[in-house]
C-alpha cells in the first residue's frame, strides 16, 4: 500500500458515520437553505444600499414585501433565517450575513457602490469592511437630470389607483404605478411606504435594459447585433454561429434545464456568468427554435463585456436620469442583466420615454436609429403564450384594445413597463406580488389606455 492510500485509509477511519454519505433529500434541504440565506442576504443588501437616499427602504419593508411569496421551497426557510447587517461608522452598508449551517459560513452580500451588491458563493468568508469599503464606487446620479413633469388627470389617476386592489388580480401585491403620456405623469399609486425613486429589483425588466445596452454598444459602433456572441471554443465549435440578436430573442438553440431557465446557483447560490450561463450545448440550429432563457440575455451582454468595461451601465442609467438604477454583478465582476438591477418606477418610467423619443435624449442619439423598430419585430421564433417576442422585449401585438405596436418590459413578481408608441404612453407597474399570484397586465393596459384616449 503506498503512503497515500494508507493516509486516505486514516482519514476514512477518522472520519464519523454520519459525514461518510448523505441521501440527495439530505443534500437538497440543506442546498435549499444554502440558496435561501444567499437570496436574503442579497434581497436586503439590494433594496436598501441600492437605495440613493438610504431611507426609503427599511429592513421591515424588505421583510414584508421581497421577502415573503417567494419559491414554494425556499419561502418558509427565509422567514427564519438570522441575519446580519454590517455598517461602517458613516451608517452605510457594508454587507448583510445571513447563517444557515453551524458547520458553514454565513452567506454574504457586499455592497460595491456602482454595481449594487455581490453575493459571495456559499462558503465564502467573511469580507473585512476595510476591504468592501476599498472596492466602493459610489456616485450618486443628479435627480435634477430629468425631472418627471405631473399633470394628474382624474379618470387616469382612479385607474392607477385601481391597481392597488384586488381588481387585476387576487392577492396580487401593488407597491407603485406611474402612468404617462406626452412625458407627462397623468396618474400615479403608491403602497405605503412606496414612492416614485423606491428601489426595487427588476427581475427579468432587466432583460429589456440588457436590449438598451446593447443598443448603446451598437450606436458606439463597439458592437453588431447580426455578429456572434463568441460562444464555444474555436471556430470550429457550431456555437460560434449563435449571434448576438439569437441571444437577445431567447433563439441561440442552447439547452436549458428548467422551464423560464431558473438559474438558481447564479441568482442565489454564488457562482458566477462564466461558470453557469455560457456553455450549455446546442440543440437546436441557431435562430430556430424560442426558448426563454436567462442565459440567452446573459450571453448578449458578455458579448459587449469590452463596451461594458469602457462604458459601465450606470453611466448610461445617468445619463439619461435614472439615477436610482444599479445593475449588479456576480463577485467576479460580470453583469447579471438577465434580473439583477435595482430601480425605481420613476427611472423605469424615464427609460420608456427614451424609446418613444426614438433613442434620442436631449438631442443626442442614445441608441441607433430604427432601434424600436428592431426591438419590436417578432423577427424571430416566437412564444405560445399569447404574446410576441422580440429582441428583449415582450409584444403586445395580438389583443384587442391594445395598440399592435405595444411593447413590454417584464419582470417576475409583477414588474412591468409598457411603451404604447402610437399613443405616445409609458405605464408602469411595480409589485412583489406573491408566487401563484398574478397581476392582469393586459387587462390593466387596456383599461388605462382607454383612459387615456
Amino acid at each position: 500500500m503506498t503512503r497515500y492510500a494508507i493516509a486516505a485509509a486514516a482519514l476514512l477511519a477518522s472520519a464519523p458515520l454520519a459525514a461518510q454519505s448523505v441521501t440527495q433529500e439530505d443534500l437538497q434541504a440543506r442546498y435549499d437553505r444554502a440558496l435561501a440565506a444567499g437570496y436574503k442576504s442579497l434581497f436586503l443588501c439590494g433594496a436598501m444600499a441600492s437605495d440613493p437616499s438610504g431611507l426609503r427602504r427599511t429592513e421591515r419593508s424588505v421583510e414584508v414585501y421581497e421577502l415573503t411569496g417567494i419559491y414554494g421551497a425556499l419561502d418558509p426557510i427565509v422567514r427564519e433565517l438570522e441575519y446580519r447587517i454590517e455598517r461602517g461608522t458613516d451608517g452605510r452598508i457594508d454587507y448583510v450575513a445571513t447563517d444557515w449551517a453551524e458547520d458553514m459560513p454565513p452567506r454574504v452580500a457586499e455592497y460595491r457602490g456602482d454595481t449594487g451588491c455581490a453575493l459571495l458563493p456559499i462558503g465564502a468568508s467573511l469580507p473585512t469592511t476595510e476591504v468592501v469599503r476599498g472596492m466602493r464606487i459610489d456616485r450618486v446620479g443628479d435627480p435634477t437630470v430629468y425631472p418627471l413633469e405631473e399633470q394628474l388627470v382624474p379618470r387616469v389617476h382612479q385607474a392607477a389607483q385601481q391597481a392597488l386592489c384586488d381588481t387585476y388580480g387576487e392577492g396580487t401585491r401593488t407597491t407603485a404605478v406611474l402612468i404617462r403620456q406626452g412625458d407627462v405623469t397623468k396618474g400615479k399609486a403608491f403602497a405605503v411606504g412606496f414612492d416614485a425613486n423606491s428601489t426595487q429589483r427588476t427581475w427579468s425588466v432587466a432583460k429589456s435594459l440588457a436590449a438598451m445596452l446593447v443598443g448603446a454598444a451598437v450606436q458606439s459602433g463597439a458592437a453588431d447585433v447580426s455578429q456572434s456572441a463568441g460562444l464555444g471554443l474555436g471556430d470550429s465549435d457550431p456555437r460560434r454561429a449563435i449571434t448576438i440578436d439569437h441571444a437577445l430573442r431567447m433563439a441561440s438553440g442552447r439547452y436549458s434545464d428548467t422551464p423560464g431557465n431558473r438559474t438558481d446557483p447564479l441568482y442565489m447560490g454564488g457562482t458566477t456568468v462564466n461558470e453557469s450561463a455560457l456553455d450549455w450545448p446546442l440543440l437546436n440550429p441557431p435562430g430556430t427554435v424560442y426558448r426563454y432563457a436567462n442565459n440567452d440575455t446573459l450571453v448578449a451582454v458578455k458579448a459587449i463585456d469590452g463596451y461594458l468595461a469602457e462604458n459601465p451601465p450606470i453611466a448610461l442609467f445617468e445619463r439619461i436620469g435614472m439615477h436610482s438604477t444599479k445593475a449588479e454583478t456576480d463577485w467576479q465582476g460580470d453583469y447579471i442583466l438577465s434580473s439583477q438591477v435595482w430601480t425605481s418606477a420613476a427611472d423605469l418610467a424615464r427609460f420608456g420615454q427614451l424609446y418613444l423619443n426614438d433613442g434620442i435624449w436631449r438631442g443626442e442619439r442614445v441608441l441607433p436609429e430604427g432601434w424600436l423598430e428592431y426591438v419590436s419585430a417578432p423577427s424571430g421564433p416566437q412564444p405560445e403564450n399569447g404574446f410576441g417576442y422580440g429582441a428583449g422585449f415582450w409584444l403586445f401585438n395580438d389583443h384587442e384594445g391594445i395598440p399592435a405596436d405595444t411593447i413590454a418590459a417584464m419582470g417576475n413578481r409583477g414588474q412591468y413597463v409598457v411603451i404604447v408608441p402610437s399613443m405616445n404612453t409609458v405605464i408602469v407597474r411595480r409589485g412583489e406580488d406573491p408566487a401563484g399570484s398574478r397581476f392582469d397586465i393586459v387587462a390593466f393596459t387596456r383599461d388605462v389606455l382607454e383612459t387615456l384616449r
